[in-house]
C-alpha cells in the first residue's frame, strides 16, 4: 500500500493499535527534548519514578527560556538540570547556548526518527523527515523511561506546495497563510505533510519555520520529506552521515487535501492577540509602532538575521523603535557575527540580545504598554510578551524589519531597494562548548543532584471520587491559551519547581479572585468554550490548578496537549453533548455526579445542576481511564509497579 511520510514514520515506530484515524495508537519514542520551563518537573517526575538512566537513544535537556537571574532561582534551577542530565544520561545544552528547536535541528535531527519534546514547539523538527511531537513533561518522562507514546491516530492533512515565493515573501508568510484560512484549531487532530513541487525552493531552515507554527493551528505536527534540502543542510553542519531519503511513495494519499500556490502568498500579519488574526500587511500599513523583535524558534535561522541585517546595512532604525535582535544559537550568532551582519545590524541601532527564548516567553524585551510590537515569534496570546496591556503583532523579518526602518506597520515590497537575497551558509561555525554530552554510567552514578531551596517535591493527588458534588469557580470562552491559565514570564516561571507557590498566578488574566475562590472553596469545576488550552504544553497549566482543588473541566473542545495533561494529573476533561448547555452554566453554580467510575465507561454521562440534567461526554480510551480514576500518571505507574 502506498505510504505518505507521516504513515511510513507512524509505521516504523508504531507497537500498538490500527491507523485509522481516531483510534488510540502507541509508537516507540527515539529521542526526546526537554528546556528549563518544563524539564524541571520532568526531572522531578523521573526522579519520583526512581529512574537511573534514559532508555531512549538521545534524549537533550536546553536551558533556554528561563535565563534572567533576577536572583538564585533561575540558577539553582539551571544546576538542578544540569546534575540531572549528568546523572541520567543526558545531553545538557547550558544557558546561551541556544533555542531548544534551532540547536537540536543542527545537533541531532535525523530523518526517520521520533522526537517527544515537552515543548509545543517541538514539531519543528519535523522539517527533517521526523515525527516530532510536543506532549506535557510526564509523558517525555515516560518516553525517556522506555515507554511508548500514546495517542490517537491523527489524519495527514497533505498541502501541496507549487511554484516559489517572490521577493520580501518568506517561509513566515507561508505558515500565516495557513492559519489565515483555518485559524488556530484548524489542524486538531491531524498531522501537516507538505509536499509538491514548491519544495524545492524551500530551504530546511524555511521549513523549521512552517512545522513550527503548526502548533499555532493544533496540529499534532507537521511533516516534510527528507531530500537534497534536508541532505545540505546535514552536510552543513557536518552531518552528512545522518541523512537519508524518505520520501512519500508515488500513489500516496491523503486524508485532507489542500494546495497553496506560493507565487501567490503575499506579506501578511497576525493582528493581536491571537495567531489566528491573520490579515495582509497592507490593512494594516501605516499604524505606529515602537518594537520590531527579530528572532525566537520560529524564525531561528541564519537567514532570519542575515535578510534584517541586509535590509539595515547603511541605514539607521527609526528613532520611536526599539529594534531588538534575539539570536537563537551561538553557533549561528557566530557565523552572523564572521560574515559581518551583526555589525551592520548593530551600527543601525539594533539591540543585541543573549541567545535564548527570552521575549518570546515573556523574559525580558517587553513592549511599552498599549503600544504596537511587531516579532517573528511564534504567539501573540494577551500578556504573553511580558506586558498586560500588549499589542503585539506576528509577521516575518522583512515586514519586522521594514517597519522598524519606516517607525509603521510597513509592507516590505513598499521599501524604496531591493531585495537582499540570502541564503544558509554552506560553512556555518559549529560551536559545541556549551553542549554537555552523557556521561557514562559508571561515572553518572557519582553524580549527586543539586537541589536550591525552590525546588520543592512534586505533590500527591487522590484517586477521583465515585460520587463529587462540585461548585464552577470560572466560566471561561474560547480559545483559552495555557498563558492565560498558567502565566509565563520573569515573574512566574521562577517558580515552575514550587506547585504550591507557582500556583498563587493560576487564572491570573482570566479571573483575579480565582485562587482565592479555590483555596476557600476547595474541589472544583471550570467552564470553557472551545479550544481550551491551546498555546504552550506547560504542564503547570494543569497542575497548577489541581493543587488548588481543580477535578474536572467541562468545555466546549480541548487543545490536545492540554487534554492529555489534564487527564495525566487526574483531573477528568468532559465536553458538551450539546454545546446549548454551555449558556446554562455560569460561575457560582454546582453540578453533581453519582456513580461516576461506572459512568465513565460509557462514553456519555450525566451531570445534575440547577438547570436539570446535562448530557456530557469524555472520549478517553480505557488506558487514559484507568489514568484518571488512579489520579494521575504517577499514581497509576506507582499502582502498576505494586501490582507487579
Amino acid at each position: 500500500m502506498a505510504r505518505n511520510v507521516a504513515q511510513k514514520l507512524i509505521e516504523a515506530h508504531l507497537v500498538e493499535g490500527e491507523m485509522k484515524p481516531g483510534e488510540p495508537i502507541a509508537i516507540t519514542i527515539d529521542q526526546t527534548l526537554t528546556q528549563d520551563a518544563t524539564g524541571t518537573m520532568v526531572m522531578l517526575e523521573l526522579e519520583a519514578m526512581g529512574l537511573e538512566r534514559v532508555k531512549t537513544e538521545l534524549s537533550a535537556q536546553y536551558v533556554d527560556h528561563n535565563l534572567i537571574q533576577g536572583d538564585n532561582k533561575n540558577p539553582d534551577d539551571h544546576l538542578f538540570l544540569q546534575s540531572s542530565a549528568a546523572r541520567l544520561g543526558v545531553w545538557f545544552s547550558r544557558a546561551g547556548n541556544g533555542v531548544s528547536h534551532p540547536t537540536h535541528q543542527q545537533h541531532f535531527s535525523k530523518p526517520g526518527k521520533t522526537l517527544l519534546g515537552s515543548d509545543s514547539h517541538t514539531p519543528a523538527a519535523g522539517s527533517m523527515g521526523m515525527l516530532a511531537i510536543g506532549a506535557g513533561g510526564i509523558d517525555v518522562a515516560m518516553a525517556m523511561a522506555g515507554e511508548p507514546f500514546h495517542l490517537k491516530m491523527p489524519e495527514i492533512w497533505g498541502v501541496k506546495l507549487t511554484n516559489k515565493l517572490k521577493d520580501w515573501v518568506s517561509a513566515k508568510d507561508v505558515i500565516l497563510e495557513m492559519l489565515r484560512r483555518h485559524g488556530v484549531d484548524g489542524g486538531t487532530g491531524r498531522i501537516i505533510e507538505y509536499y509538491g513541487p514548491g519544495l524545492e525552493s524551500l530551504s530546511a531552515m524555511d521549513r523549521h519555520v512552517i512545522a513550527n507554527m503548526g502548533a499555532e493551528l493544533g496540529a499534532t505536527s507537521s511533516v516534510f520529506p527528507s531530500d537534497e534540502a534536508v541532505k545540505r543542510f546535514l552536510t552543513a553542519v557536518g552531518r552528512a552521515d545522518d541523512w537519508q531519503e524518505l520520501k512519500a511513495d508515488e500513489g500516496a494519499d491523503y486524508d485532507v487535501h489542500e494546495t497553496i500556490d506560493l507565487a501567490n502568498v503575499e506579506p501578511l500579519i497576525a493582528k493581536p492577540s491571537s495567531p489566528g488574526n491573520v490579515v495582509p500587511v497592507r490593512e494594516v500599513a501605516g499604524e505606529p509602532l515602537s518594537q520590531a523583535y527579530i528572532g525566537s524558534s520560529a524564525n531561528p535561522g541564519y537567514r532570519d538575521f542575515a535578510i534584517a541585517a541586509a535590509m539595515v546595512k547603511g541605514r539607521q532604525i527609526h528613532d520611536w523603535v526599539s529594534f531588538d535582535v534575539n539570536p537563537t544559537s551561538r553557533s549561528i550568532l557566530e557565523t552572523l557575527v564572521r560574515d559581518g551582519h551583526v555589525a551592520s545590524l548593530l551600527a543601525a541601532g539594533a539591540r543585541l540580545h543573549q541567545a535564548g527564548c527570552n521575549g518570546c516567553i515573556g523574559m525580558g524585551q517587553a513592549p511599552a504598554n498599549d503600544t504596537n510590537s511587531l516579532r517573528t515569534t511564534p504567539r501573540n496570546f494577551p500578556g504573553r510578551s511580558g506586558t498586560r496591556e500588549d499589542r503585539v503583532f506576528l509577521c516575518s523579518p522583512e515586514t519586522a524589519t521594514a517597519s522598524a526602518l519606516r517607525g509603521e506597520i510597513t509592507d516590505p515590497r513598499d521599501l524604496d531597494f531591493d531585495y537582499p537575497r540570502i541564503e544558509e551558509p554552506d560553512s556555518p561555525i559549529i560551536n559545541t562548548q556549551n553542549l554537555f554530552a552523557p556521561l557514562k554510567e559508571e561515572e553518572a552514578r557519582k553524580v549527586k543532584l543539586i537541589k536550591g531551596p525552590n525546588i520543592e517535591s512534586l505533590p500527591e493527588f487522590e484517586p477521583l471520587d465515585d460520587n463529587l458534588e462540585l461548585p464552577i469557580l470560572v466560566k471561561a470562552e474560547d480559545d483559552v491559551s495555557t498563558d492565560e491559565i498558567m502565566p509565563a514570564g520573569s515573574e512566574v516561571l521562577p517558580y515552575r519547581s514550587n506547585i504550591p507557590k507557582i500556583a498563587d498566578f493560576v487564572f491570573r488574566g482570566v479571573d483575579e479572585d480565582y485562587v482565592k475562590k479555590a483555596k476557600d472553596k476547595g474541589d472544583h469545576i471550570v467552564v470553557a468554550g472551545d479550544n481550551y488550552g491551546q498555546g504552550s504544553s506547560r504542564e503547570h497549566a494543569a497542575i497548577a490548578p489541581r493543587y488548588l482543588g481543580l477535578r474536572i473541566v467541562i468545555a466546549k473542545s480541548f487543545a490536545r496537549i492540554h487534554w492529555q495533561n489534564l487527564i495525566n494529573f487526574g483531573v477528568l476533561p468532559l465536553t458538551f453533548a450539546s454545546e446549548d448547555d454551555y449558556d446554562k452554566l455560569e460561575a457560582g453554580q454546582s453540578l453533581s455526579f453519582e456513580g461516576l467510575h461506572d459512568a465513565l465507561q460509557q462514553d456519555t454521562l450525566k451531570a445534575k445542576g440547577e438547570h436539570g440534567e446535562i448530557d456530557l461526554k469524555h472520549g478517553l480510551s480505557p488506558r487514559q481511564l484507568e489514568v484518571l480514576l488512579a489520579g494521575g500518571l504517577i499514581n497509576w505507574m506507582r499502582n502498576n509497579k505494586e501490582a507487579a
